[in-house]
């Protein structure tokens, strides 16, 4: 059976796309959950991911011992091993278009990630308005994103961005929380997508695991000194 290594699901971001997409995808799979701890050479967390990737980073897929890391190289092999399942859209024009979306997410949106980070748990609208106020990369990076978005949506008619949920949906899901957790605002047909990806029950799982682990991850919480 395939095993996927993830970190902290309230926290962990990356980890996040590839287990949405096992779960919604229906692909048996047993998740390996490593806690953080910290990311330094000598913590439980990299002493553990480093025996199985050469990079020391969440999230790994080991298939027959073979590991594969990197959220694109797993959702290609997944695609690849899986083909029945379609996880790319079946059209030509389209996959290129999600494989497009999915390498922007991959390497962008910087602002986005540095100053909001993925916490599920939590509900920091004060903290979003000072980094709405303060931040011209965030306001940048969502209005990409709102464009990104409502053009896909108008333009395959929903209710995921390529008509049926694909990996660009999955890619985009830690996005939507970061949209909840920091109330950002977006207009309401992008909140509409939002409350849809949150209803799937391949993210309705995460997020249900995620409000569970009652961990405090001091460095990956920012805006707050405790829970």
């Amino acid at each position: 059976m395939l095993e996927l290594y993830v970190g902290n699901k309230n926290y962990s971001s990356w980890s996040m796309r590839p287990w949405v997409l096992l779960r919604q995808a229906g692909i048996p799979f047993r998740e390996v959950m490593v806690r953080f701890d910290s990311f330094d050479g000598e913590s439980a967390f990299k002493r553990t991911i480093a025996a199985i990737s050469p990079v020391g980073r969440v999230p790994v897929l080991v298939d027959d011992g073979l590991p594969v890391w990197d959220t694109l190289a797993i959702a290609e092999y997944l695609a690849e091993r899986f083909p029945e399942r379609q996880l790319w859209p079946a059209d030509p024009p389209r996959r290129a278009h999600a494989r497009s979306i999915c390498a922007e997410i991959h390497s962008g949106f910087s602002d986005l990630r540095s100053h909001c980070p993925m916490n599920i748990e939590a509900s920091l609208p004060e903290a979003g308005a000072v980094v709405w106020r303060d931040q011209a990369g965030v306001r940048a990076d969502v209005a990409r994103i709102v464009s990104m978005w409502t053009g896909l949506l108008d333009q395959h008619g929903g209710p995921m961005l390529f008509g049926e949920f694909s990996i660009a949906d999955a890619f985009y899901a830690p996005v939507c929380m970061r949209l909840r957790t920091y109330a950002l605002p977006v207009p309401p047909a992008v909140s509409a997508y939002v409350q849809r990806v949150s209803e799937l029950p391949g993210v309705a799982a995460w997020i249900q695991d995620a409000l569970a682990e009652q961990d405090f991850v001091a460095f990956d919480e920012p805006y707050r000194a405790r829970r």
